[in-house]
């Protein structure tokens, strides 16, 4: 099975009548999630509470409502915002990818993109230059984003299977890793190591509106690149010829999905640190039900990727107690044993 084998299925009947309900569906949840999500903590808040204090508070609150109000707006919320961007930017970058690359098991945490992001940031901090201007952390993240994206993308056009471009998602991935190693055993302080180390798990926690304000841009800008390329994608779907033939610009089509999907991860990476598996398993969930037409599995990736992340959250601080889990080894734990099974079905489907 090659590359482009991979995703070329019929399409399912009704599946215009099916992608809206599940949209709807999806939303629904992503925003019962980030009730859940706004109430729980060392202070249980019920659900009144928690809509009394997203309200704006006046001087004339109580001491316990402005308490409230401070734990929600600006602790949580912060929170629960960065989980609904993250989450959509990692499971719409997914979709793209898979389209692009026609390759059902395509997603930047296993291709090694969010490790070269991760590189860019963790050398940006390495040499100090996120003390400059913040801008420059998730700039450094992006371009390495970018710059493996492209790398990947020239492995596929080449028609090589899926083997090949997971093996060398894994070298490129393994090679990240290795110079991000270097560059943490050569750090001088070793608290900046610790932190850098931390940083890279994958974390929700302690951000505020200023990591908002960071990746928002970015973030916005790269959805919307993703988000346009829906048709085009659907075009590729039958063969690069067709598409060609079906007045699809393949040349600027490649270009935003790679602009998309580095401004995506490489903002993401910036304030979460690596979060990974994302965009390779919802995209799987939501596939059939949007009829395998990838303009349709974009947005619908986008909202299962923040419903899967917040609620992923979610889990992991009802169970942490104490000791928060770092949500990078939650989203790991799940998507490995998922990636794994599709990987056999695959093997098995070849045989």
């Amino acid at each position: 099975m090659t590359a482009g084998q991979a995703t070329s299925r019929p399409p399912l009947p009704r599946t215009s009548q099916v992608a809206l309900p599940l949209n709807g569906l999806l939303a629904l949840a992503l925003l019962m999630l980030a009730l859940v999500s706004l109430g729980i903590g060392p202070v249980q808040l019920a659900l009144a509470d928690v809509a009394a204090a997203l309200l704006p508070v006046g001087d004339g609150a109580s001491e316990a409502l402005a308490r409230q109000h401070a734990i929600v707006a600006e602790i949580r919320l912060p929170r629960v915002l960065l989980a609904i961007l993250v989450g959509a930017s990692l499971g719409m970058s997914g979709a793209a990818l898979q389209g692009l690359l026609r390759n059902p098991l395509a997603e930047p945490g296993l291709l090694g993109i969010s490790s070269s992001a991760s590189l860019g940031a963790v050398l940006c901090l390495y040499f100090g230059l996120a003390q400059l201007t913040p801008w420059l952390l998730p700039a450094a993240a992006m371009g390495c984003a970018a710059l493996a994206t492209l790398v990947l993308y020239r492995i596929a056009r080449r028609g090589t299977g899926n083997l090949t471009l997971i093996l060398a998602g894994v070298a490129l991935s393994s090679l990240a890793g290795a110079l991000t190693s270097l560059a943490i055993n050569l750090a001088p302080n070793p608290t900046d190591v610790q932190d850098i180390v931390l940083w890279l798990l994958g974390s929700l926690a302690d951000r505020s509106f200023d990591d908002i304000r960071l990746c928002l841009p970015f973030v916005l800008a790269g959805l919307a690149l993703l988000a346009t390329c829906g048709r085009d994608l659907d075009a590729l779907s039958v063969g690069e010829d067709e598409a060609a033939s079906m007045g699809v610009n393949l040349a600027r089509l490649r270009a935003q999905v790679v602009v998309g999907t580095a401004l995506c991860v490489g903002a993401s990476v910036a304030v979460t640190g690596a979060i990974g598996f994302v965009g390779l398993v919802v995209p799987h969930m939501l596939r059939r039900a949007v009829g395998y037409h990838p303009a349709r599995l974009l947005v619908s990736s986008a909202l299962g990727g923040a419903v899967l992340l917040l609620a992923a959250d979610v889990v992991l601080r009802l169970v942490s107690g104490g000791f928060e889990l770092m949500l990078g080894v939650v989203t790991a734990l799940i998507g490995a044993p998922f990636f794994f099974v599709l990987v056999l079905r695959e093997r098995l489907g070849r045989a």
